[in-house]
């Protein structure tokens, strides 16, 4: 007998049971729900038998690793469904993703277009219908190299060849057997809904000098309800897209020959991220922090001793060579060395800490042409970044401080929804990082005290830890309940301890300082993305780049619309005057389009009155008052939000 520890008990089962067994003898509805087992923190297949004592978690799609899993099988289905329409394709890779799955494929001479997509989603759903039941062996090496070179699956081959043996499994589903670590479905017949959503182009492996493969990305679910209400987000995400809309609202452009992935930010959009970082720097200001800038470029020598070189080189861009000889210097892949050597520029004393720098540094880092992707995914990027030099028992009252910014930020930008993430190092990979398993552990503990502190519920996640130290993130979820990676809070031994940093305690002796690595937008360019598209460009009244469009009824009240920008100027209130010879109604429809909270209109009867006429984005018309009450009203709207994100 072994023992099974559920979340609410302990019970017996014999020797080698299954979870799909233990589910059948809890409810035959749980059991028809059940997607996958947590095993003592793996997650595994439902067939596959438990031998020792162990905790028990059963998956339901509600679980994100639930989906993942019916995602992950989705991904064999799809590349099933290939491997009969198109019979001479051969298979890179095929994971599971945040919504739905993708697979890599050679198709060779054959080119897939968007037409082929509704053949591909029938085969898998003839597929699914078969009811296959999805088997995994174990295999060994040479086997599976003997297994794969026969079909000519030269990707997968090159895949094994790296692999240890003993640790190499398959896994089939009628006539398509798949080299995979798994988890899957116990058969395909739960996949009821299919749609595949686009085709891109991946280098084999990220290598530009590799062949590109065919990246065909898709989506399922268990009914067909849930598709349709998925492709109807689907459509309200294309409409908040921001690439759409930062076009629409002249925020940001690219330039080819400026260079892909380098962002070009234009004076609307230069508006908007000046406040988020006077917004940021007025909160930080309160919190003590000190504000720094460091160049744009650092010697080699200065990566290579942080460890960012021998983790991001191939990811960095080239060095820069000059013409003294042997002198590299690299673009900035991230502004921690730099903050360190401020900290090395003076002798510290344990009264100077915690030191709080902070700096809206550009860092640069060469990611994949395919991988680009509007503001999410770029080469430049200016981090909101900031590094807090402190004493051992100081972390976690300096943790606690950096949440509490947090918190204020998505307060006072309506994200309402996250989920906060501890992310720890893989036990079993420990080379992976850099430090001591000491400081690891005191660094992991740190961030689950202050978690339990603010009473936030933290999910573990083994493996997501930064080479030098754990970390908490924060995921939000937008208006329409997509997931983002937002701010994060690392804690690091690590860099101190490869610096050199010290300072001078009470005992008049050398002790190294610990840093907390802080980011609460992380980028301003992805933040800036996300933000545009939770808005739908409707931002809050404070951070709109543009807060009231005077129109002029006709040309002669022009003068007058310019008075009352110059009035609201002076207040500090950001204006336009469209001035353009159009008429009123096509001018008001417009000022919508570009999302500005308010219009003022003026005529005859506002300029004999010395008073507006108001119309509220989304709202419509507010009636007439004096530019003066306005004035007023305006400026008490946005110091009421400010002061509720304050206190």
């Amino acid at each position: 007998m072994i023992k099974i520890t559920f979340p609410d008990g302990t019970k017996e089962f014999s020797k080698g049971i299954t979870p799909m067994r233990i589910a059948e003898g809890i409810s035959a509805k749980l059991a028809q729900e059940v997607l996958a087992a947590k095993v003592n923190d793996e997650i595994r297949d439902l067939l596959r038998p438990i031998d020792n004592d162990a905790t028990l978690r059963l998956l339901k799609w509600e679980d994100e690793e639930g989906k993942h899993t019916f995602w992950h099988s989705s991904a064999h289905l799809m590349a099933e469904a290939l491997q009969e329409l198109y019979p001479n394709v051969k298979f890179g890779i095929g994971p599971a993703i945040e919504n739905g799955f993708y697979y890599d494929v050679d198709l060779g001479d054959t080119v897939l277009t968007d037409a082929d997509f509704p053949k591909i989603e029938a085969k898998m759903l003839e597929l699914s219908a078969r009811k296959e039941e999805i088997k995994r062996t174990s295999i060994s090496k040479n086997d599976a190299l003997k297994m794969f070179d026969k079909k000519g699956e030269i990707y997968k081959t090159e895949l094994i060849s790296e692999l240890e043996d003993g640790h190499i499994t398959t896994y089939t589903q009628g006539c398509f057997t798949d080299l995979c670590r798994g988890p899957h479905l116990p058969d395909t017949s739960c996949i009821k809904a299919v749609k595949i959503t686009s085709l891109a182009g991946a280098y084999w492996r990220g290598d530009e000098k590799r062949k590109q493969l065919v990246r065909i990305y898709g989506i399922t679910f268990p009914k067909k309800k849930m598709l349709d209400d998925y492709l109807v987000l689907l459509e309200e995400a294309k409409k908040r897209d921001h690439r759409k809309i930062g076009k629409e609202l002249e925020l940001f452009t690219f330039s080819p020959s400026v260079g892909s992935g380098l962002p070009l930010w234009l004076p609307r959009g230069t508006q908007l991220r000046l406040k988020l970082e006077d917004f940021l720097k007025r909160i930080q200001k309160k919190y003590g922090y000190k504000q720094v800038i460091t160049p744009h470029i650092g010697s080699k020598q200065l990566y290579v001793t942080s460890g960012h070189y021998e983790k991001y080189g191939k990811d960095s861009f080239q060095p820069i060579h000059t013409p003294q000889a042997g002198e590299e210097f690299l673009l900035k892949p991230m502004n921690c060395p730099h903050h360190c050597e401020i900290y090395k520029a003076f002798p510290r004393s344990y009264k100077d800490l915690p030191l709080r720098l902070a700096e809206f540094g550009t860092v640069y880092r060469y990611e994949q042409s395919g991988e680009l992707h509007g503001l999410t995914r770029v080469r430049g990027f200016t981090q909101d970044d900031a590094h807090l030099f402190c004493r051992p028992e100081q972390i976690k009252g300096e943790f606690l401080k950096v949440m509490d910014i947090i918190f204020i930020i998505f307060k006072a930008l309506d994200f309402k929804n996250f989920e906060a993430q501890i992310s720890l190092r893989e036990p079993n990979v420990k080379e992976k990082y850099i430090g001591s398993d000491e400081n690891w552990e005191k660094a992991e503990q740190s961030i689950i005290e202050a978690c339990k502190e603010k009473g936030l519920p933290a999910k573990i996640e083994l493996g997501e830890a930064a080479f030098y130290g754990p970390k908490l993130d924060f995921m939000v979820k937008d208006a329409i309940g997509r997931r983002w990676q937002l701010g994060t809070i690392q804690v690091d031994y690590n860099l101190p301890e490869r610096f050199e940093l010290e300072y001078t305690g009470e005992d008049n002796q050398k002790h190294r300082p610990v840093m907390i690595h802080r980011a609460p937008f992380g980028s301003m360019e992805r933040f800036v993305a996300v933000l545009i598209e939770h808005t739908a460009g409707r931002f809050p009244l404070w951070l709109a780049p543009d807060q009231v469009s005077v129109l002029p009824v006709g040309e002669k009240f022009n003068d007058y619309a310019y008075k009352i920008a110059r009035d609201l100027e002076e207040k500090d209130i950001s204006v336009i005057v469209d001035d353009r010879n159009e008429k009123i109604g096509r001018k008001i429809r417009d000022n919508e389009l570009k999302r500005i909270p308010y219009m003022l209109i003026v005529g005859e009867k506002e300029m004999g009155n010395n008073e507006v006429s108001v119309r509220k984005q989304g709202e419509g018309d507010k009636g007439s008052v004096k530019i003066t009450t306005f004035a007023t009203q305006i400026m008490e709207e946005i110091d009421g939000m400010t002061n509720k994100w304050n206190k």
